[in-house]
């Protein structure tokens, strides 16, 4: 970082190639609706795993929206007995994250395999540890794609032109930029950023 003189912008500079950010994902979502709370995300009785060792986190991954009610979501975001789940891209409705203020919640869901989750709305604390840990891209739309998409369906998020589009019918739809929000993601979170 440079540091100009008293009372001037600090300018930080991303030590990473944005060139090679994954910002363009493919594959299945998992659709959840509004106000997925981090109990539903990562139940309490799982914030006992530590996840800066890799046997914890991946166990913390296998846990991701294991909360979510069974009767609404008979479709398991990560299979029982595996470690991964088949869905790199989650559709929320609004307020997704919403609840405590629990970092283990955008953990568990990259430590699954998610990589991006595009929601309505988000609780700004998820917003905020998605962006600080660089675990996923939250991404915002106006578009109600909670009740377009299905679980299952294939999709392209493609940050870069900000339009997720439905694979299976050619549909587009917009998405807001990640803004300043997006290099501190690529560099992996706050701390690499800062680097």
């Amino acid at each position: 970082a440079k540091r100009a003189s008293r009372g001037a912008r600090l300018v930080v500079q991303a030590k990473v190639d944005l060139q090679g950010a994954p910002r363009v994902i493919r594959g299945k979502c998992f659709v959840t609706k509004d106000n997925i709370d981090t109990d539903q995300i990562i139940p309490a009785e799982y914030l006992t795993l530590v996840p800066s060792k890799p046997d914890e986190y991946e166990k913390l991954g296998s846990y991701a929206l294991c909360g979510l009610p069974d009767e609404e979501y008979p479709t398991r975001y990560v299979e029982v007995d595996s470690m991964k789940t088949e869905y790199p891209v989650i559709i929320g409705g609004q307020n997704f994250g919403c609840g405590s203020s629990r970092e283990h919640a955008p953990v568990a869901l990259g430590a699954s395999g998610a990589t991006v989750v595009v929601a309505e709305s988000y609780a700004r604390i998820f917003f905020r540890n998605c962006v600080s840990t660089g675990e996923l891209y939250p991404v915002e739309t106006d578009a109600r794609l909670c009740d377009e998409l299905e679980t299952g369906r294939e999709v392209e998020v493609d940050m870069v032109a900000d339009v997720l589009t439905d694979l299976a019918t050619g549909k587009k739809y917009s998405l807001k930029p990640l803004g300043d929000a997006g290099p501190v993601i690529d560099a992996g979170g706050i701390f690499e950023y800062a680097r």
